[in-house]
């Protein structure tokens, strides 16, 4: 075994199980494990637990999802305890509930930081996992439990000359743990998506210059963003448990109010109106102004006309405004962004928008970034270009499995899965939120807890029976995927080119990765299946006593 900084307390030989992540999924697996009496230890790349909150640090780094919904539901004294400071929590303050939930659980004497995972083999003889980390440490493991997140694995583009500019590069991805001082520079932006539509009003408050390149416009709504309000605050933990179970139901597992109507079976003064309503309200609770949104072109054109008008409005620059408006994709079908004050920032003097779809990239130089039209010189470059999502960060682990599949090949042609929770051929290996499951479509602590609690479940349902192995069948991932393909297609989601389908990264292959059919709908269907005794997956094996971690 590698020798090890004095810093870092050395991995046990032999484990019940490694979960790799300390975000939100892998600090409740690890409580929930403790729970079961199983020998459990988190490895974690960072030097600190969040996750996503650990590292996304950009200014204006904030959660599209209420704060009074995005937090955990297991301990209803925890979240009474905890208040939130705004209706949309920022970075700073869900990095700190997040220490706090490892705090409250006493978490950090099994989490081991700055481990890195390399790679994971299969030992079929033993039923047991051997994981291996970059710096050379090996642990033997029963289970291989993947809280690695969806957007973890950050992408810089394919640019010539990236490496060669001489200023400040920054990703919005892996931000310093600093604050970066942009005051009096020149700073370019390449990117249009969410992290960037959170960052470039802060960045544009104090830099010199702010010039935005933009590939492809997003919509976004209006946060509303305010301190919390006492009375809401106080309404939502009047009886926060019935409010969970409520939220658990809906589509996305957030709870908002969706107008059962259909957006073409109204008035246009009446779908105005509601549109409105939703607008001044704030939030992506705006997708619910009618229920066909993300089922029927002809509904979904009439909500993106709204916002493409609203753009026009608050855009001063007719010829801006119409780059800022999205015409290539339906409403949702991308990410939908909340923002505060974004498109308002374009009518600042110091920021100009640069549309690359007239004017592209064509490198970035020592000094700055030349474009079709000429060269522009900038002090700073932002990259706010997003992820390789949903599978960049599984597929970073060289995973070999039964027969010493590689999982690489196994997802060549985009991830299969069966729920999002096992891939057939990896037997006692679990993803928290993987592809196939609703993940990204939804509130992430509710699609966390719910696939935590499940694994949870069905270890236990091992452990009364003494069994020491399983694995997703073949044929239950397939009918699986072909389900989720099935669910997509009667979206609007498939026609547009997202992250969620993989088209932010050259060569990846062109699949809709998320489940679609609802946050409540795949409780129930993951719910029938372990009332049926697990079907779907394949359960064997005798397990030797469980030995303490050494």
């Amino acid at each position: 075994m590698a020798e090890t900084s004095p810093a870092r307390k050395p991995l046990p030989a032999r484990l019940d199980a490694v979960i790799v992540g300390a975000g939100f999924g892998g600090l409740y697996m690890l409580h929930r494990l403790r729970g079961l009496g199983l020998s459990a230890r988190i490895l974690e790349a960072a030097d600190g637990v969040g996750g996503t909150w650990y590292w996304n640090r950009y200014p204006g780094a904030r959660c599209d999802v209420e704060s009074m919904q995005y937090s955990f539901s297991f301990d209803e004294a925890l979240q009474q305890d905890w208040h939130w400071s705004e209706r949309f929590a920022a970075q700073p303050e869900i990095l700190r509930y997040a220490n706090h939930v490892a705090d409250r659980y006493d978490l950090r004497r099994d989490i081991h930081f700055e481990t890195r995972v390399a790679s994971a083999r299969y030992d079929e003889a033993a039923d047991r996992w051997t994981v291996a980390t970059e710096a050379g440490e090996v642990v033997s493991a029963r289970f291989c439990i993947m809280a690695t997140g969806c957007l973890s694995a950050a992408r810089l583009p394919d640019i010539p000359g990236i490496a060669s500019f001489g200023g400040e590069t920054y990703h919005t991805g892996y931000w310093p743990h600093r604050k970066v001082d942009f005051s009096g520079k020149r700073v370019a932006v390449i990117g249009t998506g969410s992290s960037a539509i959170q960052a470039i009003p802060v960045i544009a408050a104090e830099a010199a210059q702010v010039t935005v390149f933009q590939r492809t416009p997003n919509f976004s709504i209006p946060s509303r963003n305010a301190p919390m309000d006492a009375e809401y605050e106080a309404w939502w933990k009047s009886d926060y448990p019935a409010k969970r179970r409520q939220a658990r139901l809906m589509r996305t597992g957030i709870l908002y109010d969706i107008n059962p109507q259909s957006a073409i079976e109204v008035d246009e003064a009446t779908r105005s109106a509601e549109y409105e309503r939703r607008w001044a309200n704030g939030g992506t609770a705006f997708m619910g102004a009618y229920h066909d949104l993300i089922l029927n072109k002809a509904s979904n054109d009439t909500a993106a006309e709204f916002v493409r008008n609203k753009i026009r409005s608050i855009v001063k620059d007719p010829e801006t405004a119409e780059a800022l408006a999205p015409k290539d994709h339906p409403i949702g079908t991308k990410r939908i962004c909340v923002d505060t004050d974004y498109y308002e920032t374009y009518n600042r003097p110091n920021v100009a928008l640069v549309n690359l779809r007239k004017t592209p990239i064509e490198t970035i130089t020592e000094t700055g970034i030349r474009t079709s039209d000429g060269t522009r010189e900038f002090d700073v470059i932002v990259f706010a270009t997003g992820f390789d999502a949903m599978t960049g960060a599984l597929l970073k682990v060289d995973f070999a499995g039964r027969g010493g599949r590689r999982l690489s090949a196994e997802w060549e042609h985009g991830p299969r899965s069966y729920l999002g929770l096992m891939v057939a051929g990896f037997p006692n290996m679990f993803m928290i939120t993987g592809p196939g499951s609703p993940s990204v479509l939804s509130n992430m602590i509710v699609s966390v807890e719910q696939h935590v609690d499940w694994i949870t479940g069905l270890l236990g349902h091992m452990q009364d029976r003494g069994l020491a192995r399983v694995e997703a069948t073949e044929q239950a991932q397939e009918a699986w995927v072909r389900h989720g393909m099935e669910v997509a297609e009667k979206t609007l989601y498939p026609s547009a080119a997202s992250w969620y389908m993989g088209a932010n990264i050259p060569g990846k292959p062109r699949v809709f990765m998320p489940y679609i059919g609802g946050v409540g709908a795949y409780r129930e269907t993951c719910d029938t299946i372990a009332a049926e005794g697990y079907r779907g997956f394949a359960l064997a094996g005798e397990t030797t006593p469980a030995a303490a971690a050494e």
